[in-house]
C-alpha cells in the first residue's frame, strides 16, 4: 500500500474531506440517532466530548499513523455534513482495509452512503493502491448490507464479530471488494431500488410484522415468538403427535425452546431468510407455531412448517394461519412458489395444506431428515394464483 496524506475527494455530488474541529457539533447531533447507536460501536450515550475526540484526535491520528483514512462526507454544493465514510484497520503489508460508514438522519434516502463508499473505494484502489477493501456488519443490519451491495461488494459469508455493538448479535456478514469492481459514478449497480434484494432489505430491516387470520369466529394473530410462549412450546413439542411427525429434538427440554427462540426464530428474521411466528388465539395465548423458510438455492421459493398446541387442534387455526402467512409471502416477499412437505401418513398436516389451497404433487422418497431416519414425504405446493 502507498502511504497517503489527507486528501479531498470530489465525486458524484459529494465532497469527502478530512474531519475538522468545527464538525464536532454536527457529529454529536447525528450520533444521537437510534439507528447509528444501534448498529455501530459509537459510545452510548454519545456525548459532545466523544464527537470532539473523534474529529480532532482519533481521526487525525489514524491519518498520521496510516491506520485509517476517515472522511467527512459533505454536499459538494453547500458543504453540509451528510455522512461519515472511510477506511479503518488498514493493513499496509497486506494492502487491505475495512470500510465503515454512517449517514446522518437528515441525509437519508439520497444514496449518500452508496456514493461515498464508491468514492472511498475507488480512491483506495487508484491512489492508496490497496488490493482489497472488506465490509462487515452485524447480521440484521440490512441497510448497511444494501449499501455494500450497491457499492459493488460481494457478500461472501458470516463470521463472529470481534467488536459487536452493545446489545447486538455477535454474528456478522462479511463482504469484499477488489480493484475494478467499483461501479462508475451514477451507475445503478447491483441491488437497485426495483430489485428483489432491495425489496427484501426493506422488509427484513424492520421489526417482524403482525399478521392476522380468522378461523370461524376466532380472530388469530401471528406474532413473533416470545419468552412467555416457551412453556407452551415445550409442552407442544413433548406431545406424542408432535414427536411422531416432526423433527423436533426428543426428548424436548426447555433449553431447546430457548435455543429455538434466539438461534432460529430471531436469527432467521435478522438474516432475512424467513419468518417464524407464534399463532396466538383470541386471548393472545400460544396456540401453535408456523414458519416460512426461503430456499437458499432459489430466492423465489420457500417452504412452510407448522404445529398446533394440543388444545388448539381441530379448530381450523392452522389452515387459517397458513393461508395468511402464504399470502404475506407472495405479496410482501415476492415469492413465486411455496412448498409443503410432511411424512407420508401425516394426514392431519396434509388436510391443513389442502384447506389452505396447496396442490398435492407427489411423494419424495427419503425426502427429509427426521432424527436418525429419512422417511418418504408428501409434497404439495401453492402458487400466487392459487390464493387468488
Amino acid at each position: 500500500m502507498t502511504r497517503v496524506e489527507p486528501v479531498e475527494i470530489l465525486e458524484d455530488g459529494l465532497l469527502l474531506r478530512p474531519w475538522r474541529a468545527e464538525d464536532a457539533d454536527a457529529v454529536h447531533r447525528a450520533c444521537q440517532d437510534p439507528d447509528i447507536q444501534r448498529w455501530t460501536t459509537v459510545p452510548r450515550p454519545y456525548l459532545p466530548e466523544h464527537a470532539r475526540d473523534f474529529v480532532a484526535v482519533s481521526s487525525p491520528t489514524a491519518w498520521a499513523d496510516g491506520s485509517g483514512a476517515e472522511f467527512a462526507v459533505c454536499d459538494a454544493a453547500t458543504g453540509e455534513l451528510l455522512a461519515s465514510c472511510g477506511l479503518v484497520s488498514i493493513d499496509r503489508s497486506l494492502g487491505s482495509a475495512e470500510v465503515g460508514y454512517w449517514t446522518a438522519p437528515w441525509a437519508r434516502g439520497r444514496g449518500v452512503a452508496v456514493r461515498a463508499t464508491r468514492a472511498v473505494a475507488r480512491w483506495a484502489f487508484d491512489v492508496a493502491k490497496l488490493r482489497r477493501v472488506i465490509w462487515q456488519a452485524e447480521i440484521g443490519n440490512h441497510a448497511s448490507r444494501l449499501v455494500a451491495l450497491r457499492a459493488g461488494f460481494r457478500i461472501e459469508g458470516e463470521l463472529r464479530l470481534a467488536q459487536p455493538a452493545a446489545g447486538g448479535r455477535r454474528e456478522g456478514w462479511l463482504g469484499s471488494l477488489l480493484p475494478g469492481e467499483v461501479p462508475e459514478p451514477g451507475a445503478p449497480g447491483p441491488a437497485g431500488p426495483d430489485t428483489l434484494a432491495a425489496r427484501r432489505a426493506a422488509v427484513f430491516g424492520r421489526p417482524q410484522p403482525l399478521l392476522f387470520a380468522t378461523a370461524g369466529a376466532t380472530e388469530l394473530r401471528l406474532r413473533p415468538l416470545e419468552e412467555r410462549d416457551l412453556d407452551a412450546v415445550v409442552a407442544t413439542c413433548q406431545d406424542e403427535q408432535t414427536v411422531r411427525w416432526t423433527s423436533v429434538p426428543h426428548p424436548y427440554q426447555r433449553e431447546h425452546a430457548d435455543g429455538y427462540l434466539h438461534d432460529v426464530a430471531e436469527a432467521t428474521w435478522a438474516r432475512g431468510t424467513g419468518a417464524n411466528y407464534a399463532i396466538a388465539d383470541a386471548e393472545d395465548q400460544y396456540a401453535g407455531s408456523i414458519d416460512l423458510r426461503i430456499s437458499p438455492a432459489d430466492p423465489l421459493v420457500a417452504d412452510v412448517g407448522f404445529m398446533a398446541a394440543p388444545y388448539a387442534r381441530g379448530r381450523g387455526y392452522l389452515p387459517a394461519a397458513l393461508a395468511a402467512l402464504c399470502a404475506w409471502g407472495f405479496t410482501t416477499l415476492g415469492l413465486a412458489r411455496i412448498e409443503w412437505r410432511a411424512n407420508v401418513g401425516n394426514t392431519a398436516s396434509r388436510r391443513v395444506a389442502e384447506k389452505a389451497g396447496f396442490t398435492f404433487e407427489g411423494t419424495a422418497r427419503s425426502g427429509i431428515q427426521q432424527r436418525s431416519e429419512r422417511p418418504d414425504v408428501w409434497v404439495a405446493a401453492l402458487l400466487p394464483q392459487d390464493l387468488a
